[in-house]
């Protein structure tokens, strides 16, 4: 595990963080759980690419297919920002949360410590699903495979709205004009103080040639976070529950104040986390019932 963390740290540093390309996301997970389980014989390691490679197949078509999803229709603006102003303009002055925060936390000429740590919750969105999903795997093929059904669930329902509903984010409304006031995009300077120029120079390319710009409705950034946090709800005692609540309290307030998304785009995309683990238990639940009831008509005497 040392010799991967090793390799791990130079890539990042001489390319940047697997974000853009679940090949090289999965590739560096599974060479971690080779490394963590390096006593078994190939063929079990080989076990990872027939569970994987499905998801894999199905994440590039996903980024793929997020990248044409603004072609059908012109982006939605301004009932994004007019929701966020009822919301929230009572507090912020009448304007959107985004520019009060820049507006009272951003320094254009220096970047704070803190800042660092915005940018690292930034960035855990890329790898923090896949290694859950992963380490779920190592431990119960079960239990991880109850994940992936709601990632997969979650993302394509997120992929849909792109497609029907596409939606501007406040920087974008802020270049276009739709806001009297300016909004910087800086989600990933931090990592320029911690001197990952390489990672941060990958994440910068992602957002300008390969992310659908007006893919705002809902957040997945944020719905990713909150589903890794609620599936394990059950599981943990509740004196925990604020501990891991505050990974996607963090991710909203990261989104917000760089200027990625909208209060309201995280609301929906709490919403479609709800709406996932809905369907998909019901779901799960309806398809126990069946084969247990075919096991009991199979053990009849005919």
């Amino acid at each position: 595990m040392l010799v991967w963390a090793a390799a791990f740290a130079v890539f990042v540093w001489l390319v940047g963080l697997p974000t853009s390309d679940p090949l090289a996301a999965f590739g560096w997970l599974w060479l971690a759980t080779i490394a963590w389980r390096n006593y078994l014989p190939w063929r079990e390691h080989l076990l990872f690419l027939r569970d994987w490679g499905p998801v894999v197949v199905f994440l590039i078509g996903y980024n793929v297919s997020r990248g044409a999803a603004d072609k059908l229709f012109d982006p939605h603006v301004t009932p994004l920002i007019n929701a966020d102003v009822d919301m929230f303009g009572w507090f912020t002055g009448g304007q959107i949360p985004t520019v009060w925060l820049q507006q009272h936390l951003y320094d254009a000429n220096h970047v704070p410590w803190w800042e660092v740590v915005i940018t690292i919750v930034y960035t855990s969105h890329f790898l923090t699903v896949p290694t859950v999903a992963v380490v779920l795997w190592l431990r119960s093929r079960q239990l991880s495979y109850r994940f992936i059904r709601r990632w997969i669930t979650l993302s394509f329902a997120g992929l849909i709205t792109y497609f029907l509903y596409p939606a501007a984010p406040p920087w974008w409304a802020s270049e276009k004009g739709y806001l009297p006031d300016h909004v910087e995009r800086f989600s990933t300077r931090g990592l320029d103080v911690i001197g990952l120029h390489g990672a941060g120079n990958t994440l910068n390319a992602l957002q300008v040639e390969q992310s659908n710009p007006v893919a705002a409705m809902p957040s997945l950034h944020t719905a990713y976070a909150m589903m890794a946090v609620a599936f394990f709800l059950p599981m943990v005692a509740r004196k925990w529950w604020p501990l891991l609540f505050a990974y996607p309290l963090a991710m909203t307030f990261t989104l917000v104040y760089t200027g990625e998304h909208y209060i309201i785009d995280v609301l929906v995309g709490w919403l479609y986390v709800a709406m996932t683990f809905l369907v998909v238990g019901l779901a799960e639940r309806w398809w126990a019932r069946r084969k247990a009831a075919i096991n009991y008509s199979g053990d009849k005497p005919t």
